[in-house]
C-alpha cells in the first residue's frame, strides 16, 4: 500500500470516528477508535510505540517519545482534541518523524470538525497541507476533499 492509500484510509477512519462520536472526547479515546477502524479494514496500526532517544550514540535512559499510532510502519499519526492546532502541537510529531525516519506524519484534531495536517517526513518541511472534512460527506468511504473549515450543524 502506498502513502496516498494509507493516508486516505487514515483520513476515512478519522471521519467515521468523528461522525459516530462527535466532538468533546479525549484524544486517547479517539486514538483507540481510529485504531479499531483501521484494523477493521485490514490496515496494520500499532498504538503507543516507544521511540527511544539517542544522544551521542547512547540511548537516553528513561526518555522516549510515544507515537500515538504507527500505521503500516510508514505513517506516524498524532491525535489531538483541542480547540485549534498550534505549531507547538506539530513539533513532537516532526521530531518523531525525524528520529524514526518515517516518510509521512499526520496530525488529526477531533474538534467541531476533523482537521488533518499532513507532514512529509524526509524533507522535514516547515509547511504542511491542511485538509478539513465536512460532516456531510455522502459516504463514509468518500474521497476527502479540500475545503474550508465548516461549523458542525445540529
Amino acid at each position: 500500500m502506498d502513502l496516498n492509500q494509507i493516508s486516505r484510509r487514515i483520513s476515512q477512519a478519522a471521519i467515521r470516528v468523528h461522525r459516530e462520536l462527535g466532538p468533546g472526547l479525549g484524544p486517547s479515546l479517539y486514538r483507540s477508535c481510529v485504531l479499531i477502524e483501521l484494523t477493521s479494514v485490514g490496515v496494520t496500526a500499532r498504538p503507543g510505540l516507544r521511540l527511544p532517544v539517542y544522544y551521542r550514540g547512547q540511548e537516553v535512559s528513561g526518555e522516549a517519545f510515544r507515537m500515538d499510532l504507527l500505521v503500516e510502519d510508514k505513517v506516524i499519526v498524532a491525535v489531538k482534541a483541542v480547540e485549534s492546532v498550534q505549531d507547538a502541537h506539530a513539533t513532537p510529531l516532526l521530531t518523531c518523524l525525524r528520529l524514526a525516519k518515517k516518510p509521512l506524519g499526520m496530525l488529526i484534531n477531533f474538534n467541531e470538525t476533523v482537521t488533518i495536517k499532513v507532514f512529509p517526513g524526509v524533507s522535514m518541511l516547515k509547511t504542511s497541507q491542511e485538509l478539513s472534512y465536512p460532516e456531510n460527506l455522502s459516504s463514509p468511504m468518500a474521497e476527502p476533499q479540500e475545503s474550508k473549515l465548516l461549523p458542525r450543524t445540529f
